[in-house]
């Protein structure tokens, strides 16, 4: 796959050349976060924040739009990141950008405490009904990864659950005060259970507040992750003072690895959790491999280490390398995704290009024969929207999905 590198390529360059300098700085930051390893000696750690600082202030020597730097953070999710590492620069750094990122970083503190006091209240309610439910990103993932919940930027409450507790785990969200973002009648709710993957809950604190996921994608990804096994292999941990079980580190970086190529690693923050992963010298990588070789997932697991060595100057675990076989194929497809990373336009993940990148991205071509089927034959909220059906006629939806996809496709 490549020899590890210390520092970020030069290679990644942002789509938006006005802002170049600006996305360089906000790399530097996230790889200096990325890098700082808790089990160097002090020394050591002196002379690396020394270079840290050293290759922020040539950067700051360039031309800045602050406004614009900002502004990348947010969309990038590493706002508290970017803080915390142009404190230390002080008076190089104008006070009113200062000040607009400490506004920042202290309210995304406050929406992580409130995250966390709600998932505290929803565990606790979970638990007394003897329901299993794992947290795994938000501010599970900030402790459990970064050992500070004030230094991820604070997104919605996740759960893994068992599709066999929906019913049960949505009435008692319902008692807890949360409604369905997208409410659904009893058979589209079942065939959602066996097609879908995640089920978004608003509440008074916000809209999409809650996702509660009984797979790691939707099925036509045709990626068919076992998530008994996910709660088997569980981890205690303890997050805001309450303990509660996560994911192991394989199994959430397999997670944190799909869901980035889902959304074609376009958020810096993504990187950044997986480098908090991947710097771990316990994470067992013959299993990763024998599993991600299982799913037929090698192919994106290479492309993840990559990037997240080119974007964030994270070196890739020898053990990894050894583990996970070359693959040509995943070098070629990080070369064409480093430069879109951080564009301002999302992906667009009902075109055309897109449904080639996710088929290209698989390595074996029974998984791109499944991809293509489910995709064009699995219904999904979008058909059931769309054309009204008797449930004698459920079965139906398959030929309307055909429908609106060909209709999609021919627009692109």
């Amino acid at each position: 796959m490549g020899l590890p590198e210390t520092m970020p390529s030069t290679d990644t360059r942002f789509t938006d050349t006005r802002f170049e300098t600006e996305w360089l700085l906000l790399q530097a930051a996230c790889s200096a976060t990325a890098n700082r390893g808790d089990s160097r000696q002090e020394q050591d750690q002196d002379q690396e924040k020394e270079k840290e600082k050293h290759g922020l202030r040539s950067l700051l020597q360039r031309p800045l739009n602050w406004e614009a730097l900002v502004q990348l953070a947010e969309q990038q999710g590493v706002v508290p990141i970017l803080y915390r590492s142009l404190t230390s620069l002080g008076s190089e750094v104008p006070p009113a950008t200062l000040a607009q990122l400490k506004q920042g970083y202290e309210t995304n503190l406050r929406r992580t405490l409130l995250l966390a006091r709600e998932l505290i209240r929803i565990l606790d309610r979970f638990d007394a009904l003897a329901i299993d439910v794992l947290p795994y990103k938000g501010v599970a993932l900030a402790e459990t990864l970064y050992g500070d919940i004030a230094l991820r930027q604070a997104g919605d409450i996740d759960l893994l659950v068992r599709a066999s507790d929906f019913s049960r785990i949505k009435a008692t969200l319902q008692d807890l005060g949360y409604t369905p973002h997208l409410p659904l009648s009893q058979p589209e709710e079942r065939a959602y259970l066996g097609s879908g993957y995640e089920c978004a809950f608003d509440s008074i604190l916000g809209r999409n507040l809650l996702e509660v996921q009984w797979a790691l994608q939707p099925r036509f990804y045709a990626v068919d992750f076992a998530m008994e096994s996910v709660f088997r292999r569980a981890i205690p941990v303890n997050v805001a003072g309450r303990n509660m079980k996560t994911p192991s580190a394989e199994d959430l970086f397999l997670i944190l690895a799909l869901h980035a190529a889902k959304h074609v690693w376009g958020r810096l923050i993504w990187l950044c959790d997986i480098a908090q992963i991947v710097k771990s010298p316990a994470l067992n990588w013959d299993w990763i491999s024998e599993t991600a070789t299982f799913l037929g997932i090698v192919r994106i697991l290479q492309v993840t280490l990559v990037l997240t060595n080119r974007m964030l100057g994270v070196a890739i675990p020898a053990a990894a390398e050894k583990s996970l076989s070359a693959d040509s194929a995943a070098l070629t497809l990080a070369d064409e995704i480093a430069p879109q990373i951080g564009r301002s336009k999302p992906q667009n993940v009902e075109s055309l290009s897109y449904f080639r990148l996710m088929m290209r991205l698989r390595e074996r071509r029974a998984d791109r024969i499944r991809f293509l089927r489910r995709l064009a034959f699995t219904p999904g909220p979008g058909e059931w929207k769309s054309v009204r059906l008797p449930a004698s006629l459920f079965p139906l939806y398959r030929l309307v999905r055909l429908g609106r996809l060909a209709a999609r496709l021919a627009k692109t």
